[in-house]
C-alpha cells in the first residue's frame, strides 16, 4: 500500500528524464501558483515518487509524480490549462504534493515509536488536503482523483481494528476534509462501523476532525492525536510494529470489498470488472508466454466441452403450478372475490382465480471455475497442456452459462484468462520460476468468482506438486475456509503422488499424463453439475 510517511520520510530521489523534462519546466512552474513557493522542484518521471504515486521531499524542496499516471510525454501539453482535464490523476498528485509542500511543515521528534508516527503521517493527509482546499477551493477536484490511487484493497488486508481505523483515516476523515462526500464513502462506513463499533469510531473521529484544526507546524499536538488514536484502538505502540500484516491464510473481508467497489464506482465500473482490470495491471506483466493460433483439435475440444456442459446443466422438468386469469384448473376463492372487486371499481382486473398444472424449466446450475497453474520449474511438463486448457475452458465457457477463469502463480500471479473472456489466441505458458506464490493466487480467484459465495456451483482446480516452502500451513486454511463454504476443490499432482504434497479438504488425482489433466478437470466440473 502507499504510505503516508514516504512524503515526510525521503529514503532516495529519482533521476530527471529528458524525455519528461518539458513537464519538469511546466509543472515546476505550476507548483509554485499551488503552493506560493518559489523554492520547489518537480521531477516527472517512470517510477518517481517511490513507492507512492508522488511524493514530497522537503530536505530538497523537490516533489517528484510518478509518470505512469500520466501515460506519455505527448499525451497533452504541459504548458497549457486544458492538459489537467486529460490527466487528472496525474495532476491530482500534483496537486496532493503541493498540500503537503504547503502544509506539512512538522516532522515527528526524535523516539517516537514508529506506529506513533505511522499514525499521525496518516492523520496528516487529510489534514493537508484540507488546509489546501481551504486555500484553492477549485482544487478539490484534482484532489479527488488522487484518492483513486492513494488508496487499494491491500489497505485493508483483514477485518481487524487497526486496518479498520486505517481506512477511516483515510477515506472517512477526507469526507470531514471536505474531499469526500458522505455518499462516495457509504459502504466504506458501514464496513468499518461493523468491524470497529460506533463508539470507537465515533472516538477516532474526535481525533481526525481536531487534527484538521492542527497548526502546519505543530507536531507536538499531531504526535499526541496519534497517541490518543492508539489508546482508543489498544495499541501498545512500544510492542506492536508500526504496520501490522494480515495473515497469509485468511482471505480479505469487508473492508477489502468495501475499498473495491469504492474505486469501482470513481472509475465509472462494477466491481468485478474493477477488480479484473486491476489483477492485470498488477499481475499480467511477469509470467512469460507466447501466443499462438488454436488447433483445429483445440477448436474441437472447445465445442465438445461446450456441449458437455449443456446436457450436464439440463435436469429434468418438474412438476409445479401457476396462476391463470381463465379456466380450466381449479377456483381459488379469494383471488376471484378480488377480480370481482377490481371490476366493480372500474379497474382492469389482475387477480387470476384459476390455478394450473404446469411443468417449471429445468433447474440450471451456474458453474464458477477457477484454475491454477504452478509455473514453477518443477511443472515445465504441464506448462503445454496446461495453456491449451486454459483456452479450451475458456471458450466453451462463453458458449454455456459457466465463468471460467485461469491464473498462472509463480514468482508472481499472472491473470491468463478474466473471467467472461474469450481469447482468441492460445497463451503458451513457459514454467521457469522458482518460487510460488499460491495463497496470493487463491485470494485472487476468490475475489474474481466469488469461490466463498453460495448461489452458484463453484470449484478451484490446482495443478502443482504443492511443495509451498514456509507457506503450506497457510495454504491449507484458504482450502479449509473453500471447502467449508462449499467450493469444491480439486488438485492435480504431476506424475507419482508420492513426490507431492497432499491437502485435505480437496480431491487429488495423480495424473502421469499431462494431457489428461483437461479431462480430470472437465469430468470433476461436469460431476458437480450433475449433482447441484
Amino acid at each position: 500500500m502507499p504510505d503516508p510517511s514516504s512524503h515526510l520520510h525521503p529514503t532516495g530521489l529519482t533521476k530527471p528524464d529528458p524525455d519528461w523534462a518539458e513537464w519538469d519546466r511546466a509543472w515546476t512552474r505550476e507548483v509554485t501558483k499551488l503552493t506560493g513557493r518559489t523554492d520547489l522542484t518537480v521531477v516527472v518521471a517512470p517510477g518517481a515518487g517511490g513507492t507512492a504515486p508522488a511524493c514530497y521531499y522537503p530536505a530538497f524542496r523537490r516533489v517528484e509524480v510518478d509518470a505512469a499516471h500520466i501515460g506519455k510525454p505527448d499525451v497533452a501539453d504541459p504548458r497549457r490549462a486544458a492538459h489537467k482535464k486529460i490527466v487528472p490523476t496525474g495532476y491530482g498528485a500534483l496537486v496532493h504534493e503541493a498540500g503537503h509542500a504547503a502544509h506539512s511543515l512538522w516532522t515527528a521528534p526524535p523516539g517516537t515509536p514508529p506506529v506513533v508516527s505511522a499514525v499521525a503521517d496518516m492523520l496528516e493527509e487529510s489534514r493537508a488536503e484540507g488546509r489546501h482546499r481551504a486555500r484553492r477551493r477549485g482544487d478539490r477536484r484534482w484532489l479527488r482523483h488522487m484518492v483513486n490511487v492513494l488508496v487499494n484493497e491491500d489497505d485493508a488486508p483483514a477485518d481487524d481494528v487497526w486496518h479498520a481505523a486505517y481506512v477511516a483515516g483515510l477515506l472517512l476523515a477526507r469526507v470531514d476534509a471536505r474531499i469526500l462526500t458522505a455518499k462516495d464513502v457509504k459502504a466504506v462506513r458501514a464496513a468499518v462501523t461493523s468491524v470497529l463499533g460506533r463508539k470507537p469510531l465515533a472516538r477516532l473521529r474526535d481525533i481526525w476532525r481536531e487534527a484538521h484544526t492542527v497548526g502546519d507546524t505543530d507536531a507536538e499536538t499531531m504526535i499526541e492525536l496519534a497517541w490518543r488514536w492508539c489508546r482508543v484502538l489498544g495499541i501498545d505502540p512500544h510492542t506492536q510494529p508500526a504496520t501490522p500484516t494480515a495473515d497469509e491464510g485468511e482471505f480479505a473481508g469487508a473492508l477489502a470489498a468495501a475499498i473495491g467497489g469504492f474505486l469501482a464506482a470513481a472509475a465509472g465500473l462494477n466491481p468485478a470488472t474493477h477488480t479484473a482490470q486491476r489483477i492485470a495491471e498488477r499481475h499480467g506483466a511477469p509470467a512469460s508466454w507466447t501466443l499462438r493460433d488454436p488447433t483445429t483439435d483445440e477448436q474441437q475440444a472447445a465445442r465438445t466441452l461446450a456441449a458437455r456442459l449443456r446436457t450436464a446443466r439440463t435436469s429434468s422438468v418438474e412438476p409445479a403450478t401457476r396462476p391463470s386469469a381463465i379456466p380450466p384448473g381449479r377456483l381459488r376463492a379469494r383471488a376471484a372475490i378480488t377480480a370481482d372487486a377490481q371490476r366493480a371499481a372500474g379497474q382492469l382486473p389482475t387477480a387470476q382465480p384459476w390455478q394450473q398444472r404446469a411443468t417449471l424449466p429445468p433447474h440450471k446450475p451456474k458453474l464458477h471455475l477457477a484454475v491454477l497453474v504452478d509455473v514453477s520449474s518443477s511443472m515445465w511438463a504441464f506448462a503445454a497442456p496446461m495453456s491449451s486448457a486454459a483456452w479450451i475452458l475458456a471458450n466453451a465457457a462463453r458458449r454455456t452459462d459457466a465463468t471460467v477463469t485461469t491464473l498462472a502463480f509463480g514468482a508472481t500471479v499472472t491473470l491468463l484468462v478474466p473471467p467472461h473472456h474469450k481469447p482468441a489466441q492460445v497463451h503458451q505458458m513457459q514454467a521457469r520460476d522458482s518460487y510460488e506464490r499460491f495463497t496470493e493466487a487463491v485470494k485472487l480467484a476468490d475475489q474474481l468468482l466469488n469461490l466463498r459465495h453460495r448461489g452458484t456451483v463453484r470449484m478451484l482446480a490446482v495443478v502443482s506438486d504443492g511443495h509451498y516452502s514456509g507457506h503450506i500451513d497457510a495454504a491449507q486454511r484458504l482450502i479449509t475456509t473453500l471447502h467449508r463454504t462449499g467450493c469444491a476443490v480439486l488438485w492435480l499432482h504431476p506424475g507419482d503422488s508420492g513426490s507431492c504434497h497432499t491437502y485435505t479438504h480437496t480431491t487429488t488425482v495423480a495424473v502421469t499424463n499431462p494431457i489428461s489433466a483437461i479431462d480430470v478437470i472437465v469430468g470433476a466440473a461436469v460431476t458437480a453439475l450433475t449433482q447441484a
